[in-house]
């Protein structure tokens, strides 16, 4: 039996998940949660995550939650996309919890304030904020991607599958690939791997169209 992922497609944290399952080569199928009509807070969904939130992947008897364990738990399983070396993992790792902290987590709440929130209800100077904060975020990855293929080791990880889990979204967030032209050509990079999807692709919107 394949593994589920409880997941929507606007979901940038249930992304990485969806794209790191399937890089892996791993037999899954996505659970959609109806995320902006209060699914993910139902009582029946919080009996699977307490939490309230998607991603949660199911694995038999199994489940998890929060996108940096369950990567690490798809990179474990399958001896892919994980570091070569202890080191390498530490350096993954590392990665993961500066995504987790500088980069998805601003994203996602700039992404969610400028384009599922109606404007009035959107708290005043918050954007601009996010936006700075997240224009230093981007600043270190562009930087550290100058000289280097991968974000961590020399070949894809789950490191590069967080970092980039929001960034080929297309809803506008104050993020234009062309200004950021190490970031670009490694998205370009990870686009090109066998297994690589749009989210849009891999996951049900929950957000019309």
């Amino acid at each position: 039996m394949g593994m589920k992922l409880y997941c929507f497609g606007e979901s940038g944290n249930a992304y990485k998940c969806a794209l790191a399952l399937e890089m892996a080569d791993l037999d899954w199928e996505p659970v959609f949660v109806d995320f902006f009509k209060g699914e993910a807070r139902s009582a029946e969904f919080k009996k699977i995550n307490e939490m309230g939130e998607v991603p949660v992947l199911v694995d038999g008897d199994l489940t998890l939650t929060q996108s940096g364990v369950i990567l690490d738990y798809i990179s474990s399983k399958t001896g892919k996309l994980g570091g070569r070396s202890a080191a390498e993992r530490r350096e993954v790792l590392r990665w993961l919890f500066w995504d987790n902290h500088k980069l998805s987590t601003t994203i996602g709440t700039c992404r969610f304030l400028m384009n599922f929130l109606p404007p009035e209800k959107r708290p005043e100077g918050v954007i601009p904020f996010l936006q700075g904060r997240l224009k230093a975020a981007y600043t270190v990855l562009n930087d550290h991607l100058a000289d280097r293929t991968w974000v961590a080791g020399d070949a894809v990880t789950i490191a590069d599958l967080s970092c980039c889990g929001y960034l080929y979204y297309p809803e506008p967030y104050g993020f234009d690939r062309k200004d950021w032209p190490h970031i670009d050509a490694w998205l370009d990079r990870i686009a090109a791997l066998p297994g690589w999807k749009h989210p849009y692709d891999l996951m049900q919107r929950a957000f019309p169209a």
